[in-house]
Parts: C-alpha cells; structure tokens; sequence
C-alpha cells in the first residue's frame, strides 16, 4: 500500500527521506508489535513502512494504472475506512470504471492539502539527539554519513552483541532525554528537572493535570524521582514509565514541566578534567594502615 501525502515543494529528496524515516520510527515505537522500520527482511515482523521509497529515484504506481498481474488488478485510492477490509483482488480494469463512476474520486483535493514536513524534522533532529543514527540506504546508493553497515544481521561478525532497546528521545532544547545515552525498552518520558524535590513534585502535578487519564493509569512504580548530582548540591528528576498506559494514549516527550539547570554558567569540562584528576590523586596516594 503507498500511503501518498502532498507536501510543499521545498524540501531535497534527502529530507523527505529524513522525515519518512523519523515517521516511521515513530510508528513502530507506538505499535511495536504491528509495524517495524527494520531495513533487513529477516529482522521484519508485521507491515513494514519503507521510508527508503522517498529516496531519489524511487517510482510509485500513479493511480488508475493497470497494473502487470493476470487479472490487470488496477492501482486505486481507497478512503481511510474502506483499508480495514478492502481486498485487492475486486480491484481491475473490470471493476473499477464502474466503482469510479459510482464514488468519484476518493483522491480529489489532494493538490490542494499540501503539508509541511517541518513537525518531522525536527522528531528526526530529537530522534539524531538520542543517538539515532541513520538507516541502511538502497544498495545503489554510495555509502552515506551516518549510515550503518550494510550488512544483514546473520551475516555480522560473530561475537558482535546486538543493541536492544532504544534511546529516549529528549525533550525539546535538551541534549539529553530520560536515560541519558542509555538504550531501554521501556516506554519513559521525562517531566522535570528541578533544583529541589518540592519544586519537581509541583512539576509533576501539573504535568497530572493536563494527562488525567494517563496519570490514572500509572502505577506507584511508574514515577521516579531521582535526586541528581550536581556540582556541590543535588537536583531532582522526575520520570514517568507509561508501560500501563495503551500505546495509543500515551503521550509524547514534551517539554519540561521544570527546567533547572545545575550546570548553567560552569564549564563542565573543565569541572569534569579536574574531577578525574582529583580522583587520580585519591587513587595514588598512600593508604592509611594504621
């Protein structure tokens, strides 16, 4: 199925791709079980979404073309609530004409629906945040930045663990997101970085207060307040797992309820160098034996 969407004209074959692939992603992230972005067919499960059909070059069926099968099954839009339970078979050049002139055309307007794609790129910007990296290209294309190798899985060196899990994205203007640059297969937002446990909770109930249902679902286990290092005190973070809420109501990282800053104005690197040194230091010196 090619699901197509007008957009305006303003964007190079590579963002379209950037974008399709950060949809797709997301997809498989709220339906796991159903879609997969996975390149590789051996690593496929369900429907998989093709991001790579918007690189440069790729063709698709324009409508109402016949297409090379015995019974010249025909390329034909649907609307939204006829996919459940359409069957690609009652499609041909023996039916559709007459189904044309029984409907029209499902597809009229779509010139005039243009979109933007700016929403997701800026998902595929947190997604590269996180330590997304780019997925495998069409093996035509060269090699490209970022690209992982082109390799299938059961073909990779032997040995080599497999990552599982994926990297939260970040909240907006943050660099880092609930786990840091860890992996989980936990579903977690973040809600709050404050620089006291009271200012995080009231963080929290706010953040509550617009998700209702979803804070009606999560258990006691599903909120995490964790207190923090930070150069001489500690903050607090809030993070929520939303594993008991349905994949389709949960809702995505937004920005957070409280943003402190334990760092601002300090140049961490260099409290990081003299953090090592002084630990370096710590290590070499003599041990009390008495």
């Amino acid at each position: 199925m090619h699901v197509n969407v007008r957009i305006e004209p303003r964007w190079s074959f590579v963002e379209v791709r950037r974008a399709a692939l950060a949809l797709s992603r997301a997809v498989e992230r709220r339906v796991p079980t159903l879609a997969t972005s996975k390149w590789w067919k051996e690593e496929r499960h369900g429907v998989f979404l093709d991001y790579n059909q918007n690189a440069k070059d790729r063709t698709v069926a324009s409508q109402y073309s016949a297409r090379p099968t015995p019974d010249a099954r025909v390329s034909t839009p649907l609307r939204w609530d006829e996919v459940p339970e359409c069957d690609p078979d009652a499609f041909t050049i023996d039916t559709v004409p007459a189904r044309f002139a029984d409907i029209g055309d499902p597809s009229e307007g779509i010139d005039e629906a243009a979109g933007s794609l700016e929403p997701l790129l800026q998902l595929a910007a947190q997604h590269e945040a996180a330590g997304f990296g780019d997925a495998p290209w069409p093996p035509q294309y060269a090699k490209q930045e970022g690209e992982p190798a082109r390799v299938q899985p059961s073909k990779r060196r032997r040995g080599t663990p497999q990552k599982e899990g994926i990297v939260p994205p970040p909240a907006p203007g943050k660099r880092t997101g609930p786990t840091g640059r860890r992996r989980t297969k936990a579903p977690l937002i973040e809600i709050a970085r404050a620089e006291t446990e009271a200012e995080a909770m009231q963080g929290f109930e706010r953040w509550k207060a617009r998700h209702p249902e979803v804070a009606a679902a999560l258990q006691a286990a599903d909120v995490m307040v964790d207190p923090m290092r930070g150069r001489s005190t500690v903050w607090y973070r809030i993070r929520v797992n939303l594993r008991n809420v349905p994949e389709d109501a949960r809702p995505p990282q937004e920005a957070l309820e409280v943003d402190y800053d334990p760092w601002e104005g300090m140049d961490v690197e260099a409290w990081r160098r003299e953090e090592r040194e002084r630990q370096s230091q710590e290590k070499q010196a003599p041990k009390d034996r008495t």
